[in-house]
């Protein structure tokens, strides 16, 4: 096959490529732009999308053999992933910019242009696996469960799978580090990427802040007294129990949590920690990784967290929301969030959290 691997500079995506090499298909290694000026997004080894991780993909394409490209994306960038984020976050919500950018840009944008190009698919180096059955191509968890990202590829629709290779699904990521040194590849060490790829140092609130502003707002308890008083109500997630600024506190001493983010009045309602327990949640915009899912109940697992614990539950599809009900209450959920359905170590689909309860 004629493959695009998407090379971000890191040892993951290096050694995808040279896999496909290896495989017989024919690649061409394709870092991209998310910024026009990346020095504004982030730079060092902590990130995923900067100018020195475009050199460590050149030199990385040279040792495998394979020609190399440089793909401006800055603008769907920062369209469907840094306004988004912004959107969520000013609306209350918790939204992850990893899976907006697989959605949007990694598997819709890049796999449009390949495919437009003449190419038949694109190579990653995240850590998932897919498989042909009678459910056709699908989606699944890695073997090292301590590296999956099948949580953060579950925005992938049945036609964005079927042009995806992951290679790297059935490995370690300590024989992955190994295998780039047996390759002669210098990144064979180098440290993977944290944090939000555009937040300089890692600073979340302090970057929200310098964009939606900080108006200092009411943090008030499930009565309505307030308690103290916060910079920026979209700063807080649900389930935070430290640094919140309270000036009264419980008469024994109890901590309080968020409970909840309320935007439109630049409100923080703190409670006890079991005020946070739920045991149903309702997702919009769902995407069904397979076959899609109707109101017939089924038992499975749902993961809220891209390194959290997949909790058995029933789920279903009804009206236009997916829904799944936990068996033992789950604590600290925010809306916004991804609910990622398994059925298995298969993903069924996922959706973004509208409603709790």
């Amino acid at each position: 096959m004629k493959l695009i691997a998407a090379m971000s500079g890191g040892v993951d995506s290096a050694v995808a490529a040279a896999r496909a090499v290896d495989a017989g298909h024919e690649v061409t290694g394709v870092h991209l732009a998310l910024s026009a000026n990346p020095a504004k997004y982030r730079s060092g080894a902590r990130g995923c999308c900067t100018i020195e991780d475009s050199h460590d993909a050149r030199r990385a394409a040279d040792v495998i053999g394979i020609p190399f490209y440089i793909w401006d994306m800055a603008e769907e960038f920062h369209d469907g992933v840094v306004e988004d984020f912004l959107s969520e976050y000013a609306a209350g919500r918790t939204p992850n910019p990893c899976l907006r950018c697989n959605e949007k840009i990694k598997f819709a944008a890049v796999l449009d242009r390949a495919r437009a190009m003449g190419f038949d698919g694109v190579v990653t180096g995240h850590y998932a696996r897919t498989q042909m059955s009678d459910l056709g191509k699908t989606l699944h968890r890695a073997l090292d469960h301590l590296k999956d990202q099948s949580y953060v590829l579950s925005v992938l629709t049945v036609d964005q799978i079927s042009g995806a290779i992951f290679p790297l699904g059935d490995t370690t990521k300590v024989d992955i580090r190994a295998e780039a040194r047996a390759r002669g590849l210098a990144l064979a060490q180098k440290p993977d990427s944290h944090d939000i790829c555009f937040v300089p140092s890692g600073d979340n609130a302090g970057w929200l802040r310098e964009r939606l502003g900080s108006d200092v707002g009411p943090i008030l308890d499930q009565n309505g007294v307030k308690i103290g008083e916060h910079k920026g109500a979209y700063t807080y997630t649900i389930g935070q129990r430290k640094g919140l600024g309270l000036t009264i506190p419980t008469p024994d001493g109890s901590p309080r949590f968020v409970l909840k983010i309320e935007p439109v009045t630049n409100t923080v309602v703190v409670g006890a920690r079991k005020d946070l327990a739920i045991t149903t949640m309702r997702g919009e915009r769902a995407i069904w990784c397979g076959p899609s899912v109707d109101e017939k109940s089924r038992t499975g697992f749902v993961q809220i967290r891209a390194h959290g614990t997949a909790l058995p539950c029933r789920y279903f599809f009804e009206n236009n929301l997916l829904v799944a009900i936990l068996e033992a209450p789950l604590l600290g959920l925010a809306t916004g969030q991804a609910m990622v359905i398994y059925d298995g170590d298969r993903v069924v689909g996922s959706a973004t959290i509208c409603e709790t309860q």
